[in-house]
């Protein structure tokens, strides 16, 4: 970007830099505009759109703290991967299930918001979203009661 800044300072002065030549850009990049008093290549500047919850009535702490909190997560269910291996129990079952639904309801959450636009796009999203991960919980919760466990499963897959 520095490199196009300083090409673009040539520019004004007079001189006609070969990269920006109007047949090695795509045209999209660079406009090429007839009139020298003007500027003489003008870069297009694409839109970024962002989500509701990451603009700035949002407060940096809440944004913050959330950040912290899904790391916290990520690295804890590092040390469950191995406990819930050694130590099979229904305490560990749920809480890696829990564990589990909410890192993936954060991660996929992510994945909408930079992915999906649009008012009513975005509501049917999180909707969505939050329909999976309630079915998800369920599900596990389902399985830890009237079945071997979460913990045990993965241990019976590792066996095989």
């Amino acid at each position: 970007m520095a490199s196009l800044t300083r090409i673009g300072v040539v520019c004004r002065i007079g001189a006609k830099p070969l990269l920006l030549s109007n047949t090695l850009l795509p045209r999209g990049l660079v406009a090429y505009q007839k009139s020298r008093d003007v500027e003489p290549f003008r870069l297009a500047v694409p839109q970024i759109q962002a989500a509701q919850s990451h603009t700035a009535t949002s407060g940096s702490k809440a944004a913050s703290m959330h950040w912290t909190s899904e790391r916290v997560l990520s690295v804890l269910l590092l040390g469950m991967a191995p406990a819930a291996y050694l130590y099979p129990g229904p305490v560990l079952d749920y809480t890696v299930a829990a564990a589990l639904t909410l890192h993936g309801h954060w991660g996929i959450g992510q994945v909408l918001t930079d992915y999906v636009h649009g008012k009513t796009k975005i509501r049917l999203a999180k909707a969505g979203l939050f329909t999976l991960s309630m079915v998800t919980f369920a599900g596990l919760c389902y399985f830890n009661y009237n079945d071997v466990g979460v913990c045990k499963a993965i241990a019976m897959l590792w066996r095989v």
